[in-house]
């Protein structure tokens, strides 16, 4: 059974573990390193930072990025979400978005972006299945290993927070 709560520092050691294992993909994030607990926790809002736990480990998380420090931006966030190699493909990566989206709009966020490489079929699926829609393109956006990179950008409008 999987049960969800808010991330605590002290899940960081399971959380960059699962944040490694996205980055050994080559297919979930530009990243080449994890950063160290400081850095992570200044970059990342303070809410809406969830954690998957199978039988007491912590198989997932997802939390927000915010897109920009001016005030006008401050109800749009990056998504991030993540699934340990050995709990993938059980569907806790669309619960931990769901899940993700509702505690968002419950601290006034209008809007959820992401970028996915577009080999990374499976998360594409995950955030259309979770109401994210195609709004672009950006090819060759960046390199890695000395191959250029594109992504689609996905964005979920609220029908609840925003809307008047």
């Amino acid at each position: 059974m999987i049960t969800f709560k808010n991330m605590l520092p002290a899940d960081w050691f399971a959380v960059k573990e699962i944040y490694e294992e996205g980055i050994a993909t080559g297919d979930a994030t530009f990243q080449q390193l994890a950063p160290l607990w400081e850095e992570w926790n200044s970059n990342h809002l303070q809410h809406s930072r969830i954690v998957a736990i199978e039988e007491g480990v912590v198989v997932g998380w997802v939390a927000l990025t915010p897109v920009s420090g001016r005030q006008v931006y401050a109800g749009v966030a990056e998504v991030s979400v993540y699934v340990s190699d050995k709990a993938r493909g059980k569907g806790i990566g669309k619960q931990l978005l769901q899940k993700l989206v509702d505690e968002s709009e419950a601290n006034n966020i209008w809007t959820l972006q992401a970028s996915i490489f577009r080999e990374n079929i499976a998360s594409i699926k995950m955030h259309q299945a979770c109401g994210f829609k195609i709004i672009g393109y950006r090819e060759r956006i960046g390199q890695m290993k000395g191959v250029w990179r594109d992504t689609i950008l996905f964005e979920r409008r609220s029908k609840k927070v925003g809307v008047n």
